[in-house]
């Protein structure tokens, strides 16, 4: 009997494993999610950067590096940094360590405020 060549073979298992089919929607479905995720995280950081590059007269990598070390010495990820400043940015609220932290490293004491030509809002915001 002679063995037909590798390339004319049948497929070994021609009904795939139903199990490995959902596993892989599930998997797929997790990274588009995370991917997701990222692109709004990145989105946000990106517009921190720009508040920190417009209140310390900075680079754009500057205003990177001020927001990694923010974040490093207060503990607070990246992301819930980038989120304070922004917020502060809208309504004059930030916690008082990231205040502190971006004072420190833009050497600008004094930034109380929200950034200027942002809306000083108390209360609630109607929105």
């Amino acid at each position: 009997m002679t063995v037909p060549p590798a390339d004319v073979r049948p497929n070994p298992d021609p009904n795939p494993d139903p199990d490995s089919d959902s596993d892989q929607i599930f998997r797929l479905q997790e990274q588009v999610r995370q991917l997701k995720e990222a692109v709004v995280s990145h989105a946000v950081v990106d517009q921190a950067i720009g508040v920190v590059i417009a209140l310390g007269g900075v680079t754009p990598d500057e205003g990177w590096i001020v927001l990694k070390e923010i974040s490093q010495h207060t503990n607070i990820k990246l992301r819930n940094v980038a989120e304070a400043i922004l917020i502060w940015g809208r309504t004059g609220v930030i916690p008082p360590q990231i205040l502190a932290a971006l004072e420190d490293r833009l050497g600008r004491p004094g930034l109380s405020g929200p950034p200027s030509g942002s809306p000083r809002v108390s209360g609630r915001s109607s929105r």
